[in-house]
């Protein structure tokens, strides 16, 4: 058997977004991975169903494994023909005894590769707008490991104290006080400013400013959690003034996401954009219909209305229609009316233009769109299984004929209530997933704000003994988006932030 390849990847501070692209490469071919504890969530969830995983992570004085078991655990399983991925936080070689495991590797024979990561010491800074560099406050950078102790000889205060550039200390919030006071000890001004920043880079990031003489009690104050790094230095001082991660509109917000899961990748990410910790608690899925002999027959026929009232209805209905190997010449002669803006850019997605858009959300607002008499008028509508039937009444009402074209159904789901804690904010973007989430929790909402994306989402909030806080202008995700984050803006009385790069 032909020896694996060990990969001592690095992967970054926490935000999932600054994982490298070769990072991400890697976790998605490999078939072991070991992995430390303060690799985020939404990484660790990128490793796929086939690899092996053993949490092998540091933290404090809690450790899953030891070093000399974690070096023999990698060597063992690339002897067994294995591609490896050993994932640490930030980067390998800064303080994450990369380099003792490389050592090891070498001297078993063992291939391997570094994979460089986002270290913490850079991106923590940064995302708290503090540059480690800058030409009018620091030429140098120092990177210290924080965690030794008092009587420790590994870091020489007096020519630590004797740099003017900036200091970051890593994994020693514990040794703040003891820091502190061996600089002030060393001749550094006790007004030197220091930053603490605690859990760099991700939504529940807090950042303490004081002084050498003054940021212990000001740490302590302020309860913050672990891990954290300290900054110490002049650079410290633009920290008010380019802070641009902590005043992101929706910062230190919780917002749920009630959406179908396979939906909800925009909506959570424009709030993540904006600054919010999503709770994705997605009520129902999409599943096909029971039987497609009703949306076949919408596919194959000849009408003179097609009526789409979701973004689901239009990727099943050109699903159908593309599988019979047909094309949009296929609906040559027929008129299009769609329920929403995003509906209508579904469509147009698939090269149609839609005839008919009414301004409200909901497909009774097209009833006054379509003339008194529709006799001989055949009028296709394609949505749930679970949609509404005040237009296909009326227009019956009013002659046509009408065919209902099930093109799929949402089906509830159970979703886990214990992630419902301090939310701020629970959005709704159909009288379904507000069905389901009253059905699936009794969680106390008072304080939290309703959103909804629409009328007939609204109405469904009301049957439930509740008044929708917010309801999007119109019917897209993006409204939602910024509906929220104007309510959000409103509460707090402070100015509204400019739009998102990209939204309308």
């Amino acid at each position: 058997m032909s020896i694996g390849k060990v990969f001592l990847v690095g992967a970054g501070p926490g935000d999932p977004g600054l994982l490298t692209l070769r990072a991400a490469e890697l976790i998605a071919h490999a078939d072991f991975i070991a992995i430390d504890a303060l690799v985020s969530d939404a990484i660790a969830d990128r490793v796929p169903a086939t690899a092996e995983v053993v949490y092998v992570g540091k933290r404090a004085s809690k450790h899953a494994l030891p070093q000399e078991k974690i070096n023999q655990l990698l060597i063992d399983e690339a002897k067994k023909g294995k591609t490896v991925v050993r994932l640490k936080g930030g980067d390998p070689f800064v303080f994450g005894r990369g380099g003792e495991e490389a050592e090891e590797l070498v001297a078993a024979g063992v291939a391997f590769e570094i994979v460089p990561g986002i270290s913490s010491s850079l991106a923590g800074p940064a995302y708290a707008g503090i540059p480690v560099t800058h030409r009018s406050y620091a030429t140098s950078l120092t990177l210290v490991t924080g965690h030794e102790s008092d009587a420790s000889t590994g870091i020489k205060w007096e020519a630590l104290a004797q740099l003017d550039g900036t200091i970051v200390f890593l994994m020693g919030f514990a040794n703040l006080p003891m820091i502190a006071r061996k600089l002030t000890e060393n001749g550094v001004s006790s007004d030197r400013p220091v930053a603490v920043i605690s859990k760099a880079t991700t939504r529940d990031q807090r950042t303490v400013i004081g002084t050498l003489a003054t940021i212990e009690a000001k740490v302590s104050e302020a309860s913050l959690p672990t891990p954290a790094l300290i900054v110490v230095g002049e650079v410290v001082r633009l920290h008010d003034v380019i802070n641009w991660f902590e005043t992101k509109p929706l910062f230190g917000k919780r917002i749920v996401v009630t959406r179908a899961r396979e939906q909800a990748s925009e909506l959570k990410r424009l709030f993540e954009e904006s600054g919010a910790s999503v709770v994705q608690f997605p009520t129902i899925e999409i599943a096909p219909p029971e039987s497609y002999e009703s949306l076949d027959a919408a596919v194959d026929g000849r009408f003179d209305w097609l009526v789409f009232t979701s973004v689901n209805g239009v990727s099943a209905f050109f699903e159908r229609l593309f599988a019979k190997g047909k094309d949009v010449r296929a609906l040559a002669g027929a008129r299009i009316a769609c329920v929403g803006e995003t509906t209508a850019a579904a469509l147009r997605a698939h090269g149609l233009v839609p005839d008919l858009v009414p301004e409200k959300f909901m497909s009774t607002a097209l009833i006054p769109r379509f003339d008194a008499d529709q006799k001989g008028v055949r009028i296709a509508v394609i949505r749930a299984a679970e949609g509404r039937d005040e237009f296909i009444d009326e227009m019956r009402r009013r002659g046509a004929e009408v065919h209902l074209a099930v093109a799929y159904r949402t089906i509830p789901v159970a979703a886990n209530a214990e992630e419902l804690h301090d939310i701020d904010v629970v959005t709704f973007t159909s009288a379904s997933t507000v069905d389901n989430f009253f059905a699936a929790t009794k969680v106390d909402l008072n304080g939290t704000l309703l959103a909804s994306i629409g009328p007939t989402t609204s109405d469904a909030i009301r049957k439930h003994g509740r008044q929708p806080d917010i309801e999007s202008p119109t019917a897209s995700i993006q409204a939602l988006h910024d509906a929220v984050v104007h309510a959000e803006a409103r509460r707090r009385g402070g100015k509204l932030p400019p739009p998102l790069c990209g939204s309308a």
